[in-house]
């Protein structure tokens, strides 16, 4: 019996190679694979109606003939699927115990799962691009969307099988650092000596700074040559600027370290100043870019949207922009990490901007004859506060992240003092820690990203309904059900029977559809896919264990049953980890 580790894919070769085999079936057939509703079976292959409809044909007789011939050339075992015709030519499949069984023996542990799903994307060079603080400021509300979603897409890819290098891409040079460098000097401000939050430190000096050029010409005069000295590498500035990215990068990992997300490279915005001129004069041979009206330009004449928005990567005054450093980041990606393919993972707003940026760096490598990696925006909408407008704070300010993570444990600390007064106040730390820091990123992960959402701590911290504490709840409940029978959550058991009711079944289904749910989170790079089936494998799991005793006399139900709580901890942890939450032993 073959077992497939995505049977929705293993449906749609044996489909797409008897189609092939089997007259009038030609290129155009689909034989893609969808989830069915359950009443009709497990998947649904729905191609033969258009197919047959393209070529004026019966589709319910052209499904007869397919069936037939999958059943007819042993590409279907009976064992794996029963498959029948529904409606006018739908194909539907069930899947049949022995299989759901031999699926269940076959992935047993993390790595026999990571090994069947590599196959997939192995030896591809994925950069993902996300995050992405400005140094002197403190992250805030709006940078978590970027970080928890970039993070999630970075650990997919992995599993995977790709090469995936993770890049956050640092605003950590400009015009700002002037302004910045003035205000340090003007109030004496030394760096050097420890301060309990000097990335608040930093964002006062550079609103200081900001106004002294706003209220004085000559003040901005000073700026702008504290800016000059900056590019000619004056000593003095040169050390404040290192030592304010210094205090900037503790200050953001901080907060990583509490997300649970790490970067390969932090290449900023200053790693490509000295890689820009190789972009103008590169621009500038292949006649990509052109000069307007002093500044240099990328046309786009042939574009509905930008036929009269060109795309401007060198100010009329010589300086460089986002864009100058953009395009010298997407060369330098595929000349130093080969890169197939790079991520972008920001807000909706710069949706414009990066088509622009996408259809330059395409017109630019093709005409130097470079590779051209696949680009794309990861784009996401905003976090919303109760008045439906973007989440600030009574006072109108931004709300900084590790404010919000504090206050987001806090809250959890108070449930778990309430549910559990006889834990230790270490295990509650670390519970409220994992559970409130989880249903922050939960919340905003479960979401689909192109859409705003609402924030609400009542909805992120319930346990009922999808929330990371009824998942985090869900593997401590059967990690519980070990516990208590005394059995290690890793024990072989060689004497499990086949499934036998119809709870066992349906908890072997859900948990077969695993593979199928993260790839549809990674076709669209959408892990609320991820989410809402991870939410359902729980729900299954509480109607199995409602309806089936786990602690029975006779060994092979039980082992049988040990091994359904078994694979169900394991698909659990391992989409937890995935989406970058870190289960607990108890809640």
């Amino acid at each position: 019996m073959t077992v497939w580790f995505d049977i929705a894919k293993g449906l749609e070769r044996i489909l797409q190679v008897t189609a092939a085999e089997l007259k009038p079936f030609d290129d155009i057939f689909s034989a893609e694979i969808r989830q069915a509703d359950p009443r009709f079976g497990d998947y649904q292959a729905n191609g033969v109606l258009p197919f047959a409809r393209s070529k004026n044909l019966n589709p319910r007789t052209l499904a007869e003939s397919l069936t037939a011939a999958l059943i007819d050339s042993g590409r279907l075992d009976p064992e794996v699927a029963e498959v029948s015709v529904a409606g006018p030519g739908f194909l539907n499949f069930k899947l049949q115990p022995p299989f759901l069984f031999r699926w269940l023996e076959t992935f047993q542990n993390r790595d026999q799962l990571r090994e069947a799903a590599a196959r997939h994307y192995k030896g591809r060079k994925i950069v993902v691009d996300y995050s992405s603080p400005n140094a002197a400021k403190q992250m805030h509300v709006g940078h978590i969307r970027s970080t928890v979603i970039g993070e999630p897409i970075k650990r997919m890819l992995t599993f995977y099988g790709a090469r995936v290098i993770g890049d956050n891409h640092i605003g950590d040079w400009g015009t700002g650092f002037g302004k910045l460098i003035l205000a340090i000097k003007s109030t004496d401000y030394d760096l050097e000596v420890e301060r309990e939050n000097p990335l608040a430190d930093l964002e006062a000096l550079y609103k200081r700074g900001n106004q002294m050029a706003e209220d004085s010409g000559e003040a901005l005069q000073q700026a702008r040559q504290e800016l000059v000295k900056l590019q000619n590498d004056d000593a003095e500035n040169r050390s404040c600027w290192e030592s304010i990215n210094r205090i900037s990068r503790a200050g953001f990992h901080k907060i990583y370290r509490r997300l649970g997300v790490t970067f390969d490279h932090e290449l900023g915005e200053s790693f490509y100043r000295d890689k820009v001129e190789r972009v103008y004069r590169e621009l500038e041979e292949t006649g990509v870019g052109r000069e307007s009206e002093g500044a240099w330009v990328v046309f786009f004449p042939h574009h509905a949207r930008f036929k009269e928005q060109p795309f401007i990567y060198r100010k009329s005054d010589g300086a460089s922009n986002y864009a100058s450093t953009d395009l010298a980041t997407a060369l330098y990606r595929l000349e130093a990490f080969e890169a197939d393919e790079i991520i972008y993972v920001t807000d909706s707003r710069q949706r414009d901007y990066f088509e622009q940026l996408f259809l330059a760096v395409t017109a630019w490598f093709e005409k130097k004859g470079y590779k051209l990696p696949r680009l794309q925006h990861v784009w996401f909408g905003t976090i919303l506060g109760d008045d439906r407008k973007p989440m600030k704070s009574r006072s109108g300010a931004p709300i900084f992240l590790n404010d919000l993570l504090d206050e987001a444990v806090e809250r959890a600390f108070r449930i778990v003092e309430e549910k559990n007064p006889h834990l230790t106040t270490g295990e509650k730390q670390d519970i409220a820690e994992t559970v409130g820091v989880g249903a922050v990123r939960y919340a905003d992960l479960m979401q689909n990203r192109t859409g705003d959402y609402v924030f609400s701590w009542n909805k992120l911290l319930s346990l009922e309904g999808n929330t990371a504490p009824y998942l985090l709840y869900a593997v401590a409940r059967i990690k519980s059900i070990f516990r208590k029978m005394g059995v290690p959550e890793n024990t072989p058991l060689p004497h499990a029977t086949p499934l036998e009711t119809e709870a066992e079944r349906g908890l072997a289904r859900k948990l077969t559809a695993f593979p199928h749910a993260l790839d549809q989170a990674l076709s669209d790079l959408k892990p609320h896919h991820l989410c809402t089936y991870l939410y359902e494998l729980a729900g299954a799991f509480s109607t199995f264990y409602n309806a089936d005793k786990v602690n029975v006399d006779e060994p092979g139900p039980r082992q049988r049953r040990l091994m359904l709580c078994q694979r169900t901890s394991l698909v659990l942890q391992t989409g937890l980890h995935l989406l970058g939450i870190r289960p607990l032993e108890k809640m």
